[in-house]
């Protein structure tokens, strides 16, 4: 976002908001960035496998207090992060994506296809 459009009124801080380059330096393994959102799908062999891997991690985003948006689509869940106040991504959503990922790491071996 340009400084020049901010307006404080939005609640965006531009400040926090990283670069592209920051987040393709700074993305957790298996995570992609695209229009200023940070993004995974993980893959699952049921239905219900990926919807359980979901509700664990709307739990842990309860627990950081960082929500991302979740999709479930059939055998596949995607997570992704976005720091609206910020406009873009953040240190945050960086933070949340490797807390993810060591979710993922402690569930990859029931009812996945691969990581």
């Amino acid at each position: 976002m340009c400084p020049e459009l901010y307006d404080p009124r939005m609640g965006y801080d531009p400040t926090r908001k990283l670069t592209d380059g920051d987040v393709l330096d700074l993305k957790p393994e298996g995570w992609w960035g695209d229009a200023g959102k940070l993004f995974r799908e993980f893959p699952f062999d049921s239905y219900q496998a990926g919807v359980d891997f979901a509700v664990r991690v709307a739990a842990l985003a309860e627990a950081l207090g960082h929500h991302p948006d979740i999709s479930i689509h059939y055998r596949k869940v995607k997570v992704n992060y976005f720091t609206h106040d910020a406009g873009g991504v953040t240190q945050r959503d960086i933070d949340s994506a490797q807390a993810v990922n060591a979710l993922w790491a402690e569930v990859s071996g029931a009812g996945v296809t691969g990581a």
